[in-house]
């Protein structure tokens, strides 16, 4: 048997000691990325109370990277944020309803909070609640999604 080469010894090192090396394919198990199919479903993965990030998309070349970033980072920070794929052109209501014209983007949605009647009255089957929305703006790597856990605050593991 021939003996590794230096690069290969290299390469192999790396694989085992980075942690953000993300070249080398990982064996995340399934998909933890939930497919969006309606708004009460939606409102639903809202009410566990989690942060729940969004990522709106169309079919393009860079939407076959983020779907890869967006599969290892469910999988790293499942079950403490959960991570929602909307394809916009089967859903465009509620893509338009973000007033954003670039895609694709993600969106982080957290702490539902229920609302005072303001105003007109309302059917009093109806509850209203209050979602704080923030724009997702750092590097698109689990590592990017770290950094943002940590700056806002977002419990993404047992430790913190």
């Amino acid at each position: 048997m021939a003996e590794d080469s230096f690069l290969d010894r290299m390469l192999s090192h790396l694989r085992s000691s980075c942690r953000y090396y993300t070249g080398y394919p990982k064996d995340l198990g399934p998909s933890r990325i939930i497919p969006f199919t309606s708004e009460r479903q939606f409102v639903q993965l809202l009410h566990e109370g989690r942060p729940v990030v969004v990522a709106f998309t169309i079919k393009c070349t860079y939407a076959k990277h983020l779907d890869s970033v967006l599969e290892e980072a469910a999988a790293t920070f499942y079950p403490h944020i959960k991570f929602v794929r909307v394809e916009c052109p089967k859903y465009p209501g509620f893509c338009i309803a973000r007033s954003k014209n670039e895609y694709p983007f993600i969106e982080v949605f957290h702490s539902p909070e229920q609302t005072m009647n303001q105003g007109k009255a309302v059917d009093p089957n109806v509850t209203k609640y209050s979602v704080k929305v923030l724009p997702y703006n750092y590097d698109q790597s689990v590592y990017g999604f770290r950094e943002y856990f940590k700056k806002h605050n977002f419990k993404f593991s047992e430790t913190n």
